[in-house]
């Protein structure tokens, strides 16, 4: 079996993916700093997976460790998710992630280089449009300014990656731009795991359903969308775990000195309200929630136009936004169980 380094594979998407890529025939190989993840997701992956994941507990800007890793392991390709991804913080702490998302991701190229590793699936974020001017998004979609910092990381690293193609090297990568990841194995195995308060919106529902959370906040309901809130395009993470192994599948195939982008996405875009009242009708339970002030670094609206993954990767988003939140409140049920 292809052996694949996943840098983040016990975060949220990176163990959804760990789980793809194991049913697509290939063995994933974890390394990961549980700076922004739980242990108890490899325990979860076990009982999924039915065999424990070698993982390697560290930081992908750890040269050293990265050396050591590839020295012990023959890889067929990578998958890079590691990096820091909280908008709001991002506009508090900008050093912290330029700092760690775009060295991270120097030292990851200069290692692959080094072991003549040709092929990475980079994830990438809708983020890098900023607030678009028309909508949907396409690949061809100019970016514009990023929001945050954050954004601004994804755009740097996309631009780092395409000139690094551009030297000539012998290498190929995709860069996956995706939308807002939501949902959970179904299972209930593995799921979306926040560390202290939640940085994203449905496990910020979920929690405040389950009690965790007094209440929701809403941040903003003066927007120029149908009912005033935010527009995201909600993808499922089992949806965009699978778009990497077709990214990754995809690459095999390519002549040497190859990149791309793919937006990730449904296609379709949903209101914070309409995220709430989806998830009030799935679950059965009524949301204590309070529209509040925007919050810094929010766009308006995006959401993808998906014709372009679904005609060369013959990609296509499977499950539907009240599946996404099933299972996320089916998670946040188990993880109740646990406690």
């Amino acid at each position: 079996m292809k052996k694949i380094l996943i840098t983040g594979g016990a975060g949220y998407i990176g163990s959804h993916t760990a789980v793809a890529l194991v049913v697509a025939g290939f063995e994933p190989v974890i390394v990961d700093n549980f700076s922004n993840s739980d242990h108890s997701a490899l325990n979860g992956l076990k009982r999924i997976l039915g065999k424990e994941l070698l993982c390697y507990e560290g930081d992908c800007n750890d040269r050293e460790l990265l050396q050591r890793i590839f020295k012990e392991n023959q890889f067929e390709g990578v998958i890079h998710f590691a990096a820091y991804k909280a908008v709001g913080e991002s506009t508090q702490f900008p050093l912290k992630y330029y700092s760690n998302n775009l060295f991270s991701l120097i030292v990851l190229l200069e290692t692959m280089a080094a072991f003549g590793v040709r092929d990475l699936v980079f994830s990438s974020s809708c983020t890098v449009y900023g607030q678009p001017d028309e909508l949907p998004v396409k690949e061809s979609t100019p970016r514009k300014e990023a929001e945050s910092p954050y954004g601004n990381t994804k755009k740097i690293c996309e631009d780092i990656l395409r000139d690094y193609i551009k030297s000539g090297v012998n290498s190929r990568i995709i860069s996956l731009r995706y939308f807002n990841p939501v949902g959970a194995h179904p299972s209930g195995e593995i799921g979306e795991l926040p560390l202290g308060v939640p940085n994203n919106l449905v496990p910020f529902i979920t929690q405040t359903a389950a009690g965790i959370r007094e209440k929701l906040t809403v941040f903003g309901n003066d927007y120029a969308t149908s009912d005033g809130s935010c527009v995201r395009d909600y993808i499922h993470v089992m949806d965009l775990a699978d778009a990497h192994v077709k990214a990754l599948e995809y690459l095999f195939k390519q002549k040497e000195n190859f990149y791309d982008l793919f937006n990730v996405g449904t296609g379709k875009g949903n209101t914070v309200l309409e995220v709430i009242q989806t998830f009030e009708k799935v679950s059965g339970r009524p949301l204590n929630y309070q529209i509040g002030p925007r919050r810094p670094g929010d766009i308006e609206k995006v959401w993808a136009n998906t014709d372009k993954i679904n005609t060369v990767l013959g990609w296509h988003a499977k499950y539907s936004l009240e599946d996404s939140l099933r299972d996320s409140w089916n998670w946040q049920q188990k993880l109740g169980e646990k406690e």
